[in-house]
């Protein structure tokens, strides 16, 4: 499997930045996970909209979904009829990012998120996790290798058998260290991603969602005293 990093950060984009997006390819199959703000932008630099075979989105937070309205748009605009996008979520995770247009306009079929399904080559196994809207965090395994992203969420038992034994981690980490009272439940921090990679045994952990403003290093630094193995920051780059 192939990972484009489209952009690494949380809440909102920072200047020339991008919110997390991950396109993972497999056999020629282009899944896109989680088209957050100004994620579009970058995958358009790497593929043609039309050429996104699914979309995969954690859940209805526009950090995680706003450009799913550009992504569509594109495909219905630029002339080339590109077929009905299939897109993954969990219920009602979509509703106000399809209103944005009037109905009909954008191709998109909206398909539930089951607990193990196929999405083209993948076997894809999704887990609800705890945030303040449901979130679906999502492990993917295709040609000998897996994947686990979470989305959102706080720290518990489920996160790390989404990330059991996979080769690549992508932890939301919002926070460094100590997540604020009132959202220790619902969102971690670069302290929890690592302990979690560690308890899961996984290969590589990949650190998402930072908080605007925050020192990538520091993150690296904080991981690092849960888990000694290949820790990064989400930024533009293929994996």
């Amino acid at each position: 499997m192939q990972v484009t990093v489209l952009g690494g950060g949380g809440v909102w984009p920072e200047a020339g930045g991008a919110c997390g997006g991950f396109l993972v390819e497999h056999d020629g199959f282009r899944l896109l996970i989680d088209p957050g703000f100004a994620v579009v932008p970058r995958l358009l630099q790497v593929v043609g909209a039309g050429e996104v075979d699914a979309v995969y989105v954690t859940h209805g937070h526009p950090d995680h979904c706003a450009d799913l309205n550009p992504l569509l748009r594109a495909r219905a605009m630029d002339g080339r009829r590109a077929p009905a996008l299939p897109v993954y979520a969990p219920d009602g995770a979509l509703d106000a990012v399809l209103a944005l247009d009037r109905p009909g306009l954008l191709a998109c079929e909206v398909r539930p998120v089951a607990d193990r399904m196929r999405i083209g080559p993948f076997l894809a196994e999704a887990r609800m996790l705890p945030h303040s809207l449901p979130n679906a965090g999502i492990r993917l395994a295709a040609g000998g290798e897996v994947i686990a992203y979470t989305g959102d969420s706080g720290p518990c038992a489920d996160v790390v058998e989404l990330a059991r034994d996979a080769d690549l981690f992508i932890a939301e980490a919002t926070f460094l260290d100590v997540v604020p009272e009132g959202a220790r439940d619902v969102l971690s921090s670069a302290r929890d991603a690592g302990r979690q990679c560690a308890l899961a045994g996984a290969g590589r952990l990949l650190l998402t969602h930072l908080q605007p403003g925050t020192d990538p290093a520091a993150a690296i630094a904080v991981a690092r005293q849960e888990f000694d193995g290949d820790i990064a920051v989400a930024s533009s780059r293929s994996l």
